[in-house]
């Protein structure tokens, strides 16, 4: 059956009643974190009824999207169809929701309702439009924060390819927490490598909000080694942050003084997916507090968040990240659902950065519930040594290709 048509007889279904005795859950956003949830909630019980609700028909993965941006990468590398997802025994619904009512155990489509035994949410981000002065959705038009992979990607792009040469590509990195932090340091490598490449008289300036950022001392070393002419970081405390954007004119204005670009990129503060505040499970900075062991929200019974809208301690916000908590709240909603206690989770995150094309940069930790907060376990994980040697940055970037094969395919089939 083809997906489309799949869709469309779930879409249809009765959603009201239910046609069998078995848990249903119901999974909202299907990324990183949400169709792999699905998926392996499937395999921890097929007994289970997954519901999968995910808006587009398409997903555009994050990782690797600095290289498309770079001209490195085509952007249909980057793009996932659900088919795997249903053929696996998940009903996908392709369809926005519209609310939830924790009290009720429903989600609202419109007039309709679908009710769940327990609910895993995991929204994503959404861009906190405004937070940064002058920043809203109408400015990304002009000075793309490319932060959602897609459209902005493309936009960036776009205007990199028609600077001329000799021109000044000004990116703003926010203060934490945000979308893989590591990723402002890796796409300004690579648009550094791009200028160096095809349009060696431009230059890129990274004004920053912080002066220290995810695999720092690597960053700087591939930076002071690869791009001494075309990247320049301003650190937080050099007069980095950003207070205010001008559309425009493509001007940046900080504590010191003020930056105007002839390519702007800017990275602004961003928030859990509107649907979990809708959903009542984001407390006021705008993340979503969850239990360790099982991801289960702090603020709602029977909710449970995962990836970059959860607040999850040490453990950063990525797409390795989400993976590996999808699978730990699947066992956990499984056993929850089945009258168990969940078993106390192991959980590990490896973040891959490009520096250049086939030279690349890692760090990884591994994590345990402690104090009500996911903590580092010390003596785990590690980075790339900085003396690493050429092969060993090429061997990384072998397994960064390697790590988005395997994760794409366990999440979309």
């Amino acid at each position: 059956m083809k997906r489309r048509a799949l869709i469309g007889t779930v879409l249809a279904a009765p959603f009201i009643a239910r046609a069998q005795p078995a848990p249903r859950v119901v999974v909202v956003g299907g990324g990183f974190g949400g169709a792999t949830a699905a998926r392996f909630l499937r395999r921890a019980d097929a007994r289970i009824e997954v519901v999968l609700v995910e808006p587009n028909s398409t997903f555009v993965a994050c990782p690797f999207s600095n290289e498309v941006i770079a001209g490195e990468r085509d952007i249909a590398a980057q793009l996932f169809g659900y088919r795997g997802v249903a053929m696996s025994g998940v009903r996908v619904v392709q369809s926005t929701v519209t609310a939830i009512h924790p009290d009720r155990r429903s989600v609202a489509f419109g007039d309709n309702l679908l009710p769940y035994d327990r609910l895993i949410l995991s929204p994503g981000i959404d861009i906190a439009w405004n937070a940064l002065p002058g920043y809203d959705e109408a400015a990304a038009e002009r000075m793309p924060h490319a932060w959602k992979a897609g459209e902005q990607t493309l936009l960036l792009r776009r205007q990199l390819e028609a600077m001329p040469d000799g021109g000044v590509v000004v990116m703003c990195s926010p203060a934490n927490p945000y979308r893989c932090p590591p990723g402002p340091y890796e796409r300004a490598s690579l648009i550094a490598y791009y200028l160096k490449t095809q349009k060696p008289h431009s230059k890129m300036i990274v004004l920053d909000s912080k002066d220290v950022f995810s695999k720092q001392k690597l960053f700087q070393a591939a930076w002071k080694a690869l791009y001494p002419d075309h990247l320049e970081w301003v650190s937080l405390s050099d007069g980095g942050r950003v207070t205010r954007i001008d559309p425009a004119t493509n001007t940046f204005e900080t504590d010191f003084g003020s930056h105007k670009a002839d390519v702007a990129n800017v990275i602004p503060p961003q928030r859990a997916g509107a649907i979990a505040t809708a959903a009542g499970v984001a407390d006021r900075t705008g993340w979503c507090p969850i239990d360790p062991v099982t991801f289960e929200s702090k603020l709602q019974p029977n909710v449970h968040v995962i990836g970059d809208a959860a607040i999850a301690g040490a453990m950063p916000k990525s797409a390795f990240a989400a993976n590996a908590q999808a699978k730990v709240c699947a066992d956990a909603v499984a056993a929850l659902l089945a009258g168990n206690a969940p078993e106390e989770p192991r959980l590990i995150n490896t973040c891959y950065s490009l520096v250049a094309p086939g030279d690349a940069i890692s760090i990884a930790g591994v994590y345990r519930p402690v104090n009500g907060q996911l903590a580092d376990i010390e003596g785990a994980g590690g980075s790339t040594p900085l003396n690493a040697t050429t092969e060993q940055r090429a061997k990384e970037a072998e397994y960064a290709d390697a790590w988005f094969q395997t994760i794409t395919r366990e999440t979309f089939g």
